[in-house]
């Protein structure tokens, strides 16, 4: 079955089904949206967690990584998002150096605080530099950037995202890309860690208790940070890209989610298709270096799939929305129509033989929760 075929199929015929059979996780609750249902969690844990648990992700699009998009495109897939009742909208001072930040101005400066769940981060203190552009993001950024993971520098990154998005508070702050994945750190990772832990992570505690923000974490692409943080402080939630989806999961099931557990904290996961890999892309988590392992296993997932007339990108998406430690998916869209197929998705159902079988092949780790 075609994706668009199967997605029209199911944005018709399930909008009124309920998602709690859906998810095995978070005990969660659902809100109508324009068309269908998105999960939400019932707000019963002990630590904070995004009530939503469907977001967009700001990254990529929003911030003109890979081809450069006109101000009308970028407001046009925020409004879309917010009419498909998306309320959770995840952002960066990297993403377009900047320019992510001041595109949420557009849908958020205007609205009610207490109607959307907002994220950024910090860690990359912007400075302005006329003509400076940066490979990652097209156009000329005018901002270059440092590392800076001290607490002066944490506050004053919160207060720099806050003007850039005109918003008066933030729910969530993620402290980013320290990681030893972060080609301006590799191995040097664990001396911004410490600077962190000194500086940042004590700054991001009291600014919670000050009411200031109501979580934060971690927002990193691998797991020994994302661990270090648990161990070494008392973050609430992480945002961890990359390392849980269907591809790629046994070590977060094994090596991370159990800690989390025993702390009550939670993740928000990014880049649950692998960059768009599981959608067909050419992209594997933001490369076109896809290792031969990965491409392996796409294809006897993609045969499976047919096999069962499931939608790939939909099974993945409803797979990481599973464990219990999960508190919310962040999509990433590149347009308007994206977001409706996200959508669309999160009121699919995927059959028990396809997640079975899935296990019998040796694709899904037997410990893997799947959608009930």
């Amino acid at each position: 079955m075609q994706r668009r075929t199967f997605l029209s199929t199911v944005a018709v015929g399930t909008a009124g089904l309920a998602l709690a059979p859906l998810l095995a996780s978070g005990q969660p609750t659902t809100t109508t949206a324009a068309s269908g249902q998105l999960p939400r969690n019932d707000g019963t844990s002990r630590r904070y967690r995004p009530e939503h648990r469907v977001g967009l992700g700001g990254g990529l699009g929003l911030g003109n990584g890979r081809r450069e998009w006109s101000e009308q495109h970028a407001l046009q897939l925020l409004q879309t998002a917010w009419e498909q009742g998306i309320r959770y909208y995840d952002t960066s001072p990297w993403y377009g150096l900047g320019l992510s930040e001041r595109r949420h101005a557009m849908l958020l400066a205007s609205r009610a605080a207490d109607d959307y769940l907002l994220s950024s981060k910090t860690g990359r203190m912007l400075i302005p530099e006329a003509g400076y552009s940066h490979d990652t993001w097209q156009g000329v950024n005018h901002f270059n950037y440092e590392y800076d993971y001290s607490a002066s520098a944490t506050r004053r990154s919160v207060e720099d995202s806050l003007q850039r998005m005109g918003v008066p508070s933030l729910d969530i702050v993620f402290i980013h890309d320290l990681s030893p994945d972060n080609q301006d750190m590799g191995d040097r990772w664990t001396e911004y860690m410490d600077q962190a832990v000194k500086g940042a992570m004590p700054e991001l505690i009291k600014m919670r208790d000050e009411g200031l923000i109501k979580g934060w974490g971690m927002g990193v692409n691998e797991l020994a940070p994302a661990r270090a943080a648990l161990e070494r402080s008392d973050p609430d939630v992480t945002l961890l890209a990359t390392q849980y989806s269907l591809l790629k999961h046994q070590d977060a099931l094994d090596e991370l989610f159990p800690l989390a557990r025993e702390r009550e904290h939670s993740f928000v996961l990014g880049a649950p298709l692998n960059s768009g890999y599981l959608a067909g892309g050419e992209y594997f988590n933001y490369s076109k270096d896809v290792p031969s392992e990965m491409r392996d296993k796409r294809q006897r997932y993609q045969q499976l799939a047919r096999e069962h007339e499931v939608d790939l990108r939909t099974a993945a998406l409803l797979f990481c929305n599973a464990p219990d430690v999960v508190s919310s998916v962040l999509h990433g869209a590149s347009t308007p129509e994206q977001v409706r197929e996200n959508v669309a998705s999160m009121s699919a159902r995927v059959p028990t033989e396809f997640w079975s079988a899935a296990k019998e092949q040796g694709l899904l780790a037997e410990n893997a929760p799947v959608p009930a």
